[in-house]
């Protein structure tokens, strides 16, 4: 519409009294709309709902120009623990969520509209129920007269708009009103912003940076929103994607990011313009886990108390930041280098190998929406970005002890356990039927040991000669399913969602979903991905996806764990010996006999880590270890990228065989100890 659209930031507004209009210029009807949240959604900080008033009576004029001003008033955020009275403040537009004040029906909300402005909107639109009379023939159309009739195209959520009535019902009856709510959640929020603040590392050093414009000292000026990131004991923030992995052990639930508020969100990250777009280039969008780039964060992490928030909410909370930040991290706790470990995963285990990675560009980030819908590997950022090409990697020559490959697991079904082989072969898509299965609910949507642990105790072989998985559990009777995919008439196609992709599968017919379900004690079945990936353009010049990690000793768990029992938990493909753990952080690609792999990124490990793959119970310290242990992240391995020769024909993986790395940086030598530097 060629309207000029100017940002105003709120100290300005204070400024404006000096861009008074004239009495003259007051007088022109030229319409213009000063829009502003009565709440941020970010910080909680609340804006004077008096700015109302003085932008239409022109004693604040956000830019000197003639004209009538309007207002809109954002109350979405507001309106959800604060009493908006809009006969003392009247606003002409006011936007609000019925979901933030009641958490129900999710998605509907409402325009509030003065009716003496109605006239002034203005529609270039129609749709069905907004008409008192059109033609079809003919560019005729005359609106209904109210303005709710007139803007409400199609039909509405009546349904959904019904429960609006014992919603406000119940609020009222529960609480007494929202002036309660609001003196309520306001005391919660003061009672956990003031703990926070005094929270200090052995150093002195805080725990977490407060992303506020208030001191919580007064309900008018600040909403019950508290937004945060935790530092580590130097000072440097941990991704927000670890904190809300560490919280959810916890049963707590965050919100992280920039919350939809890029403005709030630069301001007090310092994020500026051209960090954004750089941010863009390095692969992290609004979103997606990538929580730090170059060390610096993206996002942060946001906690909001409602109306049925209560006090032991906010302990439990404060004892969670406690418990994983202060409980061990004021000493550093070795972590003793045992076994190192390489998988190579067609997928990692909460991803698809549905063979996720060919539904991958060989790019150097890579956000768990691209993998399955497991973040037991999500990519962060961070240093994983390739230096621009200096010179030609030089490939490594292994001194000293040799990295060997110690064994090779691979993961036919999706988050169930794992079959162990002396070799294998390795494909464009990773591991031959690594990761080819999975199974899904009534709704079709992949279960993994996040909703249901037990599929660990789930024990899936393949027998190559006669051409069958075959597929145990304890009570259970065998069950078998064919390795060759079945194309006739009687196979039930249907589509799976991978990576926001869609990939085309195979349902294993009703014998297996009975087993499954029975054994589950839930309706599900077991699907297979589609060989045929002719059809799909996302995957066209795409290479199968491996990944590699390290395993060590965690010395500080009340009950130390073998090292098979750290392998089971990491589900890693191939094991390795090596003489560091970690070193394979310093690598760019590996080579192991005729396979060539790139290194594509770091692994950041979710709470599945946490379940014993032999019992399926949950045990929430070993993450906190491991948090621990790497400091700021969970990051524990890395991704490969395949990268297959033109032969059709799979290489063999085997034990025994050697890793010969090659370093990010062109290889110096120590000549005293011998080995690549």
């Amino acid at each position: 519409m060629n309207v000029l659209s100017v940002p105003i930031k709120p100290k300005e507004i204070l400024l404006s009294e000096k861009n008074r209009l004239s009495a003259e210029e007051q007088n022109c009807t030229t319409p213009h709309l000063f829009s502003y949240p009565a709440q941020s959604n970010f910080s909680g900080t609340k804006y004077p709902l008096s700015w109302i008033q003085d932008i239409k009576s022109g004693h604040l004029c956000p830019i000197k120009i003639p004209g009538k001003w309007f207002v809109l008033l954002d109350a979405a955020s507001y309106v959800s623990s604060s009493p908006l009275d809009l006969g003392v403040h009247q606003a002409d537009f006011i936007p609000i969520s019925f979901y933030k004040i009641f958490g129900f029906p999710t998605g509907l909300g409402a325009l509030l509209v003065n009716n003496r402005i109605a006239p002034l909107l203005k529609k270039t639109y129609f749709g069905g129920g907004t008409a008192a009379a059109y033609l079809a023939g003919e560019d005729f159309y005359f609106p209904r007269k109210s303005i709710a009739e007139r803007f409400e195209d199609g039909t509405v959520s009546f349904l959904d708009i019904i429960a609006l009535k014992h919603g406000f019902d119940v609020l009222e009856k529960l609480t007494g009103g929202m002036e309660k709510i609001k003196q309520h959640t306001f005391a919660l929020a003061r009672y956990t912003y003031n703990v926070l603040c005094t929270l200090k590392y052995a150093n002195g050093a805080p725990v977490v940076r407060i992303y506020s414009d208030t001191d919580f000292s007064n309900p008018d000026v600040q909403g019950p929103i508290i937004n945060f990131n935790i530092l580590d004991e130097n000072g440097e923030v941990i991704g927000f994607s670890q904190v809300d992995k560490m919280a959810s052990l916890y049963n707590i639930h965050v919100r992280t990011g920039c919350f939809c508020n890029t403005g709030a969100c630069q301001m007090h990250l310092g994020i500026s313009n051209e960090d954004i777009q750089r941010n863009l280039q390095a692969g992290h969008v609004c979103g997606d886990d990538i929580d730090l780039v170059d060390g610096r964060p993206t996002g942060s992490v946001r906690i909001s108390f409602g109306y049925m928030s209560s006090f032991e909410d906010a302990q439990t909370f404060l004892k969670f930041i406690i418990a994983t930040r202060l409980s061990k991290s004021d000493t550093k706790i070795p972590f003793q280098s045992s076994v190192t470990m390489l998988t190579t995963e067609s997928v990692p285990d909460d991803h698809p190998s549905f063979s996720s990675a060919d539904k991958l560009s060989p790019i150097p980030h890579i956000s768990d929406r691209e993998l399955w819908n497991n973040s037991s590997m999500t990519m962060t950022s961070g240093s994983w970005q390739p230096p621009k090409a200096e010179a030609e990697s030089i490939r490594a020559a292994v001194c000293g002890k040799p990295i060997t490959v110690t064994n090779i697991y691979l993961y036919p079904i999706k988050s169930c356990s794992a079959f162990e082989v002396t070799e294998w072969p390795v494909g464009n898509q990773g591991l031959l039927y690594d990761r080819n299965w999975m199974i899904v609910n009534e709704n079709g949507v992949c279960i993994t040991q996040k909703q249901e642990p037990r599929l660990c105790l789930i024990n899936p072989s393949i027998d190559l000669k006669k051409k069958i998985m075959v597929i145990q559990a304890e009570g259970m009777d065998p069950v078998s399913v064919s390795l060759e995919e079945n194309t006739g008439k009687e196979a039930v196609i249907c589509e799976s969602k991978v990576c926001s992709h869609r990939v085309k599968t195979y349902d294993c017919g009703e014998r297996i979903a009975g087993w499954f379900s029975m054994f589950l004690a839930r309706p599900c079945r077991l699907i297979r991905q589609s060989s045929d990936m002719k059809n799909m353009s996302h995957q066209k010049n795409t290479k199968g996806m491996l990944s590699f990690l390290t395993i060590f000793v965690i010395p500080q768990l009340e009950e130390p764990l073998e090292t098979e029992e750290l392998i089971r938990r990491f589900r890693a493909n191939i094991v390795i010996s090596a003489p560091e753990s970690f070193e394979e952080e310093e690598w760019a690609e590996i080579s192991i006999g005729a396979l060539r792999l790139q290194v594509v990124g770091p692994c950041s490990r979710c709470q599945i880590i946490c379940i014993n793959q032999q019992s399926g119970e949950r045990n929430k310290e070993f993450m906190q270890s491991l948090s621990v242990a790497r400091g700021r992240k969970t990051n524990f391995g890395i991704y490969l990228m395949n990268q297959p020769l033109h032969s059709s024909l799979p290489d063999i993986l085997s034990v025994g065989s050697q890793v010969l790395p090659v370093f990010w940086k062109q290889c110096g030598w120590d000549g005293s100890s011998g080995r690549a530097a």
